[in-house]
């Protein structure tokens, strides 16, 4: 591995960390815009979410709704153990774990929401990485697992 692919995957990193960080915030238009133009989102209970105009239009729906009745930081969405292999001059996958809080609640009450992993794919353009591809494999309290999950799906070299 060279010096420039280990830049590469942390400017990769750098937009994962970013992608949480404007969720939690309702910061949408830069959180769509981390997304290609024909990015798809396998999200489980939330459905399938095919290019940029859907994925922007059930983002604003999960969360505009909850940041406007109370403001940002409702939700902590925890990402960690972000593993980066990049396939590609232009091209990468990746899988982080996410840990879901709904912060917004009573002190009693737990803010566990969804524990899961994402599955990603990234792809270069215009100069910046941006995510193509967004599998979250949903691990408690209900299981939604994508097919192929975990392993096949993305060529993870190990």
């Amino acid at each position: 591995m060279t010096v420039e692919d280990l830049l590469e995957i942390e400017t990769i990193r750098r937009a994962r960390v970013r992608y949480s960080y404007y969720l939690d915030t309702g910061d949408l238009d830069a959180l769509v815009a981390l997304f290609t133009d024909d990015a798809v989102c396998e999200f489980g209970p939330y459905g399938v979410w095919t290019g940029k105009a859907m994925v922007a239009e059930n983002y604003a729906q999960v969360v505009a709704g909850a940041i406007r009745e109370k403001g940002p930081f409702q939700t902590l969405h925890v990402n960690t153990n972000h593993w980066v292999e990049l396939t590609g001059s232009d091209t990468a996958v990746g899988r982080l774990y996410l840990v879901d809080l709904a912060v917004g609640g009573a002190p009693d009450k737990n803010p566990m929401v969804w524990l899961g992993a994402y599955d990603e794919a990234y792809r270069k353009v215009g100069g910046g990485w941006k995510i193509s591809r967004s599998s979250l494999q949903f691990m408690w309290p209900e299981r939604h697992l994508t097919d192929g999950f975990p392993g096949q799906s993305f060529p993870f070299r190990g």
